[in-house]
């Protein structure tokens, strides 16, 4: 943990120093349809990960979907900021486990009533960890999720500006 605790002083400090460099593009994840409802997402440095819906709606159910990976996401973000924050304060815990699931209404994805939603309706995240108490255990997942870029883009809505190219 040390070795994390002292990655993270020094990217504090040199932000603390060059702000104008804290800002920056994300990389890009782009997506193709390889059959059916089955894509290949491609990222930076050969990042890939293929998606795919059930069977009740046409896909073949060959890969997680893209909900679950979203949910996935939440899940390895909390987690990873809570070791972060752990080791920034000196804490050790051990056998951290982040889980969380939704609930959703199909009728939105599948434009049956536009009343409803397409993605979650709410979320349960569920945090368990050896080596702390529960105070201190909700005070690092507390902070994680309010600090977790994932987490924030979901509870912020995150503005989407769609291009269309030919």
């Amino acid at each position: 943990m040390d070795h994390i605790s002292e990655a993270i002083h020094q990217a504090q400090a040199y932000l603390r120093d060059h702000p104008d460099e804290a800002r920056y593009t994300d990389s890009a994840a782009t997506a193709v349809i390889v059959d059916g409802l089955h894509c290949t997402v491609t990222g930076p440095d050969g990042a890939t990960v293929d998606t795919d819906m059930p069977t009740s709606v046409g896909g073949s159910a060959l890969a997680s979907s893209p909900g679950w990976l979203l949910r996935a996401a939440a899940a390895s973000c909390v987690a990873t900021v809570i070791a972060m924050r752990a080791a920034t304060s000196g804490r050790e815990l051990t056998d951290l486990k982040v889980t969380i699931d939704s609930e959703s209404d199909d009728r939105g994805i599948l434009a049956l009533d536009d009343s409803v939603p397409a993605g979650p309706l709410s979320a349960r995240l569920t945090v368990s960890a050896d080596g702390l108490d529960q105070e201190e255990l909700r005070e690092l997942a507390d902070w994680a999720i309010a600090h977790c870029p994932v987490t924030d883009a979901i509870r912020r809505a995150v503005p989407i500006r769609l291009q269309v190219s030919g």
